[in-house]
C-alpha cells in the first residue's frame, strides 16, 4: 500500500509540472488574460470533438472487421476439412493402386530378371561362339597357309581375352587363355621352323670369320625377304600374345642347362680330358664345361629372383625349381660341392627375407584350411589297424608333413645361420598349431570321451613323437651342435646355461621347449578325461561302497562265489570305458590312460571301499573275489599281471583275509614294534616290514596294516 502510494504521488508531480509547463508556454507571463483563456478553451473544445469523431468511427468500424475475419476463418475450416476428406480418399485410393501396382511389379521383376538370365546366358553362349569362331579361323588360315590371317584371328582372342579381364566367369577366361596358347604355340612352332631353316641358308650362327663371306654370297633377295616377313609374324604373333609379360619358366632353362650338361658329358670327358691330361693340365674338362654353364644361369636366376619379389606365386615356384636344379646337379651330375651353384642366391637378405615370410603365410593359410576341413579330426588310416598305432587325425598328420616339406627344402642350404632361421619358424608355426588345438580342446572339453577331444589328444601325441624322433634325426642333431658353438641367438635364445650344456652333451633336443608345452597340454587334458571317466565310476560304485560287508557269511568254497550284484554298474562302467578308451586313443595314450585309470580307482576303493567299513570274514573275502577274479582281470587284457597296478586293493585284502591266528600274531608285532619304536629299545626280533613282505605286502606301510587289522570284525574270544 505504501508502495501504491508513493507510485500516486509520482504520477501528480509529474501531471502537474505538465500543467506548469503547458500553461507557461501558453500566456508566457500574461497568465490573467481572459481572452487567451476563451481561446485556449475553444481549440481544446474543437481537438476533443475530432477525437471523439475518431473514437466513434473506429468503434464503429471494429465489429464488421472481426466478423468478417471469423467468417472467412470459418469458410476456412470448412475448406480445409473437405480437402482432408479428399486427400484421405486419395491416400486410400493410392494405396489400393500401389498394392496393385505391386503384383504387377514383382511380376515384372521375375520376368526382368529371367530375361536377364537369358541375356547373360545369350551373351556368355555369343562369346563362346565367337571363340570357336576365331578359333576355327585360325585353323582354316593355317591350312592355306595363310599365316598373318592367322596372327590376325590370334590377335582378336588377345584383345576378347581383355575385355573379359573383370568378368567373374572364370571357366570362360580358362577356356579362351587355353584356346589362345594352343593356337599361339602351334603358330610360334610353324614360324619358328621357317625361321630355323631361313638361318640354315643364311648359315647363321656365325662361328668364324670364314663363314661369314659365305653367309653374305649365299644371300639372295628372296631369302632376305622370307627372313623379313617371318621376323616380322614373329614380332607380331608376341605383340598379340598377352601373358608374354606374366609368364615366368625357370624350369624351362634350368632343365635346358641339365640336359646340356647331360648331352655334352660324354664328349668332355672322351675327346676334351685326354688332351688335357696329355698337356699335364689337372683340369676336369666336364666340370669347367658345367661351372661355365651354372655361370650363366646364375645371372639369369638372379635377375629372375629380385623380379619376383613382390609375386608370392611365381617366387615360390622359382624356390622349387632351384632347389631342384641344385639337387640334380649335385647328385646326378657331380658337380663338387666346392663350387657354387644356385643355392647362395637364396641366402642374400632380401631373397631369404621373402622366403621365410613366403613360407609362414603359406603355413598359416594351410592350418587354415586343414582345421576348418570337414575330416579334419578323423584319420585316414582308421580302417587300417596295422597303420593306425598313433590314430593321428588329417589335420595333424598334414601339418607334420608340411613341416617336413619345410624341412627338406632348407636342409641342403650351405649356411647354418640361414637354417637357423627356418628352424625357428617351424617352432613358431608348432606352437600356433598348439595354441590352435589349445582352443579347440577348450570347446570340447564338456565331454572328454567325444570323438573331437581324443583325436586332439592323439594329435598333441603324434606331434609330440614325431619331434622326439626329429630330435635324434641326423640333421638337427648337427644342427644343434653348429647352434652350441656358434651360439647361435636364434635357437639358445634365452636358454640357461644348464640347457645350453644338455644340448651341447646331445641329452637334450632343439624341441625340448616345445616338447614340454606338448607334453602339459597331453597329461592336463589326459587327467580331464580320466577324471571324467572316475566320475562315472565313482557314481556306478555308490551301492558297492556302501554294501554291507560287516553282515556278510563266510563260504568256505570259493567256486560257489559269485560277483557282488552291488559291484555290477561299476564293472561293465570299467569294462565299457577300457573299450572305448582303447578304440579311441593312440596305443601309447591307451597305455598311459589305463594305468592312469588303475591307479586312481586303486585309491578310490582302498578309500571309500576299504577304510570306509568294517569287514566280517564273509565279507573279506567277498571283497577280495570281487577284486581279484573280477576287476583286475579287466585289466588283464592289457598287461600280464594286472594286480601290481591295484596295489593298495591287493595289499588290503590280503590283510582283511589272513586266518585269524595270523592276524592275531600279526597285530601282536605290530604293537610290539610300536613300543620298542617309543622305547627305543631292540629285541631282537624280525622288523614288521620283513613280516610284512613274507605276507606278500610291500606297498602299506605298518601304520597302515593296523589299520586294517582293526577294521576286520571277528577276533578269537570276540
Amino acid at each position: 500500500m505504501r508502495q501504491s502510494n508513493e507510485t500516486i504521488y509520482v504520477d501528480s508531480e509529474k501531471e502537474n509540472e505538465f500543467v506548469v509547463d503547458f500553461l507557461e508556454k501558453e500566456f508566457g507571463s500574461d497568465l490573467k488574460s481572459s481572452k487567451n483563456v476563451g481561446d485556449l478553451l475553444e481549440r481544446l473544445k474543437e481537438e476533443n470533438g475530432t477525437l471523439v469523431d475518431q473514437v466513434q468511427t473506429v468503434c464503429s468500424l471494429v465489429p464488421p472487421r472481426v466478423s468478417a475475419v471469423l467468417s472467412a476463418a470459418a469458410k476456412a475450416r470448412c475448406s480445409l476439412g473437405d480437402l482432408l476428406q479428399k486427400e484421405q480418399c486419395i491416400s486410400n485410393m493410392l494405396d489400393q493402386n500401389l498394392q496393385g501396382a505391386k503384383l504387377w511389379m514383382d511380376d515384372l521383376s521375375q520376368m526382368c530378371d529371367q530375361v536377364d538370365y537369358v541375356k547373360r546366358h545369350m551373351n556368355y553362349l555369343g562369346v563362346l561362339h565367337h571363340i570357336q569362331e576365331l578359333s576355327g579361323a585360325v585353323q582354316q588360315c593355317l591350312m592355306i597357309n595363310s599365316v598373318w590371317e592367322a596372327i590376325r584371328a590370334v590377335d582378336s582372342m588377345a584383345v576378347l581375352y581383355s575385355g573379359l579381364d573383370q568378368s567373374k566367369c572364370s571357366h570362360l577366361q580358362n577356356f579362351l587363355r587355353e584356346t589362345l596358347c594352343f593356337w599361339h604355340n602351334i603358330i610360334k612352332e610353324r614360324l619358328t621352323s621357317d625361321f630355323d631353316k631361313i638361318l640354315a641358308q643364311l648359315h647363321w650362327p656365325i662361328i668364324s670369320p670364314s663363314t661369314q663371306t659365305l653367309t653374305v654370297s649365299c644371300s639372295n633377295q628372296e631369302i632376305a625377304s622370307q627372313l623379313e616377313v617371318v621376323v616380322t609374324q614373329l614380332l607380331a604373333l608376341q605383340i598379340s600374345y598377352p601373358f608374354t609379360k606374366i609368364c615366368s619358366e625357370p624350369e624351362w632353362y634350368l632343365t635346358q642347362i641339365l640336359i646340356w650338361m647331360g648331352n655334352s658329358s660324354t664328349f668332355m670327358e672322351e675327346k676334351i680330358q685326354p688332351v688335357f691330361e696329355q698337356a699335364g693340365a689337372t683340369v676336369n674338362a666336364r666340370v669347367e664345361l658345367y661351372r661355365g654353364m651354372v655361370s650363366l644361369v646364375q645371372e639369369k636366376v638372379a635377375s629372375d629372383a629380385s623380379r619376383l619379389l613382390y609375386d608370392d606365386v611365381q617366387f615360390c615356384h622359382l624356390v622349387e625349381e632351384v632347389l631342384q636344379f641344385e639337387k640334380e646337379l649335385r647328385n646326378n651330375h657331380s658337380y663338387p660341392a666346392v663350387l657354387p651353384g644356385l643355392l647362395h642366391i637364396l641366402l642374400e637378405d632380401t631373397v631369404l627375407q621373402k622366403w621365410l615370410t613366403v613360407e609362414k603365410k603359406m603355413a598359416v593359410e594351410k592350418m587354415d584350411t586343414m582345421l576348418s576341413a570337414d575330416g579334419a579330426w578323423s584319420s585316414q588310416y582308421k580302417d587300417i589297424n596295422d597303420m593306425d598305432e598313433l590314430k593321428a587325425p588329417d589335420c595333424a598328420e598334414t601339418f607334420m608333413t608340411l613341416l617336413q616339406v619345410i624341412t627338406e627344402r632348407y636342409r641342403t642350404l650351405p649356411c647354418p645361420s640361414a637354417q637357423f632361421k627356418f628352424l625357428r619358424l617351424q617352432t613358431e608355426l608348432v606352437d600356433d598349431f598348439r595354441i590352435r588345438l589349445t582352443q579347440v580342446m577348450k570347446e570340447e572339453s564338456r565331454y572328454p570321451l567325444g570323438v573331437p577331444y581324443c583325436a586332439i589328444l592323439n594329435a598333441v601325441n603324434y606331434i609330440s613323437t614325431i619331434l622326439r624322433d626329429w630330435g635324434d634325426d641326423v640333421f638337427f642333431l648337427q644342427l644343434q651342435q653348429a647352434a652350441v658353438s656358434l651360439s647361435e641367438e636364434v635357437v639358445l635364445g634365452s636358454l640357461g646355461m644348464i640347457e645350453v650344456g644338455r644340448l651341447a652333451s646331445l641329452e637334450g633336443s632343439l624341441f625340448d621347449g616345445l616338447l614340454a608345452l606338448l607334453d602339459r597340454l597331453k597329461g592336463d587334458m589326459l587327467g580331464r578325461l580320466l577324471e571324467y571317466v572316475m566320475r562315472e565310476i565313482a557314481e556306478k560304485a555308490k551301492p558297492f561302497c556302501q554294501e554291507r560287508w560287516l553282515s556278510l557269511a563266510s563260504q568256505q568254497d570259493q567256486s560257489t562265489m559269485s560277483l557282488s550284484s552291488s559291484a555290477c554298474p561299476m564293472m561293465l562302467c570299467v569294462r565299457d570305458r577300457l573299450l572305448n578308451l582303447q578304440q579311441v586313443l593312440s596305443l601309447s595314450l591307451f597305455q598311459l590312460a589305463w594305468q592312469g585309470l588303475a591307479d586312481r580307482l586303486d585309491n578310490f576303493l582302498y578309500q571309500e571301499v576299504i577304510l570306509s567299513n568294517h569287514f566280517s570274514d564273509g565279507g573279506a573275502a567277498q571283497l577280495q573275489f570281487d577284486m581279484t577274479r573280477n576287476l583286475f582281470p579287466l585289466f588283464g587284457h592289457y598287461c600280464k599281471r594286472p594286480e601290481n597296478f591295484f596295489k593298495h586293493v591287493k595289499e588290503a585284502c590280503i590283510i582283511l583275509c589272513l586266518a585269524s591266528g595270523s592276524a592275531v600274531l600279526l597285530r601282536s608285532i605290530l604293537k610290539e614294534s610300536e613300543l620298542e619304536t617309543r622305547d627305543c629299545e631292540g629285541t631282537g626280533d624280525p622288523p614288521p616290514q620283513s613280516v610284512l613282505n613274507e605276507l606278500g605286502v610291500y606297498c602299506l606301510a605298518p601304520c597302515d596294516v593296523f589299520i586294517l587289522l582293526n577294521l576286520r570284525a571277528s577276533w578269537p574270544g570276540q
